[in-house]
C-alpha cells in the first residue's frame, strides 16, 4: 500500500458561509479523527498552490547549494539558532538522548523499527518567522528571499489555522479552541536542507527518529523522498506527498491540550532505495542534489498555558500533562535537541 493517510480537501470548508450543516461537522470529524487516531493527514487547500511549493523550494535548494562559508554568515548560536541557519550536526534527535524513548523504539517489530540516529542530525535547517517584527536573517544575493518566505509561509499558515478550526468543531469543542490560542504564537518557516550528495548513501540518517515540540506541523512537496512517519498503531510509512497537497502532523503541544487524545507524530528522515532513484534521476537532469523540505512549525503563544481543554481535562491521562507555559515548555525541548549547542 502506497499510503494509509488519508487526503482530506478543505475546499467545501473554505467555501462555506455561515455555521457548520452536518455535511461539513462530518468533514470536520475527519480531519480530527486522523489526527487523533494516526496523527497526520495529507491536506488538499487550494490557496497553497504547485507552483507556490516549487516556486519555494528551489529558492531555498539555490540556497542550500551555496558555498559553507556563505551558508555560515547567517547563523545565530547566540539566539539558539531560532533565526538564520542551523548547521548539520547541531540539532540533536530526541530518540539518541531520551531513554524512554529509546526503549520504546525497541518495541517496534523489525520492520517497523526506525533507524537508530549515531549522533546529530546531517540536516541543515533555516528558520523565518513570517511577518515577524524582529529583525530577519536574509541572505544576500535573494532579493526575493523575503517576499518568497513571507508568501509562502502566510499560506501555510493560512492552512494550518483552517485545520485548528475543523480540528475543534471535530471534537465538539468551541471552534476558536486552538487558532486563540495560536494567535502571536512564535511560529516558524524552517525548511531543511541535506546534501545527498555527500550523504546519499542508502540508510544514511539525515534526521533521526523524533516528534515536534509545537502544535501542528506542515510540509509542502519536498523535491526527493526520505520522510518516514510512524501511526499511532506503531506502523512505519513513507510520507508520500502529491502533487499540490500538502503534509499535516500532530506536534506535542496538540498532544498536551487533548490530555493524549491526539499524539505527537514521530518521524525521521532517511535515505532510501526510492531517494538514491531519485538522485540517479537527478544526475540525468542535472539537478541539484540538496533535499529540500517545505515545512513551518505553528506553536501556541508563548504566553499561553498548555492544558488539556474542556472536557480532555477530565480524561484519566489528562494527569500526564500538567500545565505549564508554552514558553517554558518549548525551552526545556530546546535544551534536549540542542545539546551540542549548549555544551
Amino acid at each position: 500500500m502506497d499510503s494509509e493517510l488519508n487526503l482530506i480537501d478543505i475546499s467545501p470548508y473554505l467555501a462555506m458561509s455561515g455555521e457548520c450543516d452536518q455535511q461539513m461537522t462530518a468533514l470536520c470529524y475527519e480531519v480530527s479523527q486522523n489526527l487523533r487516531e494516526k496523527g497526520a493527514l495529507l491536506l488538499k487547500d487550494p490557496r497553497c498552490t504547485l507552483e507556490d511549493n516549487d516556486r519555494f523550494v528551489a529558492m531555498v535548494e539555490k540556497y542550500f547549494s551555496s558555498s559553507l562559508e556563505f551558508k555560515l554568515l547567517h547563523q545565530r548560536p547566540q539566539l539558539h539558532y531560532q533565526v538564520g541557519v542551523t548547521p548539520e550536526g547541531i540539532e540533536v534527535p530526541r530518540s539518541l538522548v531520551d531513554k524512554k524513548m529509546k526503549e520504546e523504539m525497541k518495541k517496534l517489530s523489525k520492520e517497523n523499527r526506525p533507524s537508530a540516529p549515531l549522533g546529530a542530525d546531517l540536516k541543515w535547517r533555516y528558520f523565518w518567522r513570517p511577518n515577524s517584527c524582529s529583525q530577519p536573517v536574509i541572505p544576500e544575493g535573494f532579493p526575493e528571499w523575503e517576499e518568497t518566505m513571507n508568501s509562502w509561509g502566510q499560506k501555510m499558515m493560512a492552512a494550518i489555522e483552517v485545520v485548528a478550526e475543523m480540528t475543534a468543531i471535530g471534537f465538539n469543542l468551541p471552534k476558536d479552541s486552538f487558532t486563540s490560542l495560536m494567535k502571536q504564537g512564535p511560529h516558524l518557516l524552517a525548511p531543511t536542507g541535506s546534501d545527498l550528495e555527500k550523504y546519499g548513501k542508502e540508510g544514511t540518517v539525515l534526521a533521526g527518529y523524533h516528534y515536534d515540540l509545537n502544535f501542528l506541523t506542515i510540509h509542502g512537496r519536498s523535491n526527493y523522498p526520505g520522510l518516514n512517519v510512524w501511526l499511532r498503531n506503531g506502523k512505519k510509512i513513507p510520507a508520500k506527498v502529491p502533487f499540490g497537497c500538502l503534509l499535516v502532523q500532530t506536534g506535542k503541544q496538540m498532544e498536551w491540550l487533548t490530555g493524549g487524545e491526539c499524539i505527537a507524530s514521530m518521524h525521521d528522515l532517511v535515505v532510501t532505495n526510492q531517494t538514491i532513484d531519485a538522485i540517479s534521476e537527478a544526475q540525468d537532469q542535472k539537478r541539484c542534489f540538496w533535499r529540500v523540505s517545505s515545512t513551518l512549525f505553528a506553536h501556541i503563544a508563548s504566553d499561553q498555558i498548555l492544558k488539556p481543554l474542556g472536557y480532555f481535562e477530565r480524561s484519566p491521562l489528562a494527569i500526564k500533562y500538567p500545565p505549564i507555559s508554552a514558553e517554558e515548555y518549548v525551552e526545556e525541548e530546546l535544551k534536549v535537541i540542542h545539546v551540542k549547542a549548549n555544551k
